[in-house]
């Protein structure tokens, strides 16, 4: 007699809607610009906002 086989996996496709892509590409590039500032006079209140979540990231600013 032989062995039962082992149970297959199916797989399925997965459809994401674009406008999910455009919201992670505009999170990704957000991170981006506010993991450079670095106190520039154009954006020292951004940079005061994000400063403890930055070093929180590892990210020096000073």
């Amino acid at each position: 007699m032989a062995a039962p086989s082992p149970p297959t996996a199916s797989v399925t496709q997965i459809r994401v809607p674009v406008a999910a892509w455009l919201l992670v590409a505009f999170a990704l590039l957000a991170v981006f610009v506010l993991l450079q500032l670095n106190g520039t006079a154009f954006a020292e209140q951004i940079h005061e906002f994000t400063h403890d979540g930055r070093h929180a990231l590892g990210v020096p600013c000073h």
